[in-house]
């Protein structure tokens, strides 16, 4: 299921998350410079240099970075002791390519995307869901909710997988967090929603309620299922930090919304 639009109407300009969208792109076309593509996007050296890896925040003083030998190299991995490093849960002789300072790439990793469809996903939601939030908030605040939602949903990756050496990317825990002060903001909103069933395409209105809180499930469900079977082909998404970014949504946009506008006319069906 993929947005389209919602029913409410934007009074204002939502200059911060079209800024947002915006630092998105440019860092996702930056992020290919150095090989990759706009539709792949950038390579694995890239990706894990600027990914927030879980093991370095859980290991502080090992610093992870690319394996640039032994075990297997090109992959990501962390340093244990002197000539040792652990990759995909084995230890070896191995030396690396360090990544940037861990506490930067808890930004970088915000504004990495993995390819043209991840970025396009998170812009979506971001793009529907975000300007009724900046409204209701107010633009300073908006970004900074944006921001630390982002953190909160790295926290909730980490959590779930403290020695992982897998980096995580991507703007959807912050985008996360926007659509949990969303759904508790505005439940009653209808959001015109594309759907797919098989090779059926159409066109429906859901109440903002039921098309997030399928979403939300989903993740705890495919969260779950990657913890039980981890290589189960869950695709590499970190679910738990859409459950972690979600859930800060969920816990502080009341305490920072400032108005909510009434929710618009359904949409007309013909």
């Amino acid at each position: 299921m993929f947005p389209i639009k919602d029913n409410i109407p934007v009074d204002r300009t939502p200059v911060v998350t079209i800024a947002l969208i915006a630092i998105n792109v440019i860092a996702y076309l930056l992020s290919t410079r150095h090989g990759g593509s706009i539709i792949s996007g950038p390579v694995n050296s890239e990706v894990i240099h600027y990914g927030a890896i879980p093991y370095a925040f859980t290991h502080l003083g090992q610093h992870c970075g690319v394996l640039s030998n032994a075990l297997q190299p090109g992959i990501p991995a962390c340093q244990v002791g002197a000539g040792q490093v652990i990759a995909d849960g084995h230890v070896g002789a191995g030396s690396l390519q360090s990544q940037v300072p861990t506490i930067e790439t808890t930004f970088t990793a915000m504004f990495l995307h993995a390819n043209i469809l991840h970025i396009a996903g998170n812009m979506l939601f971001l793009w529907v869901f975000g300007p009724n939030v900046e409204d209701a908030v107010g633009r300073v605040q908006y970004l900074l909710f944006y921001l630390v939602g982002g953190l909160a949903a790295l926290g909730g990756q980490i959590l779930v997988g403290p020695n992982s050496t897998a980096p995580t990317l991507g703007a959807s825990g912050a985008i996360a967090a926007v659509l949990g002060g969303y759904i508790l903001l505005y439940p009653r909103a209808r959001v015109l929603t594309l759907v797919f069933i098989v090779f059926f395409v159409t066109v429906i209105e859901l109440p903002a309620m039921v098309l997030l809180g399928i979403w939300f499930v989903l993740q705890i469900v495919y969260g779950y299922a990657n913890l039980v079977n981890p290589t189960g082909g869950g695709g590499g998404v970190a679910y738990f930090a859409h459950v972690g970014g979600f859930l800060f949504g969920l816990l502080l946009i009341r305490a920072i919304a400032r108005r909510r506008k009434p929710v618009g006319p359904r949409y007309p069906v013909y």
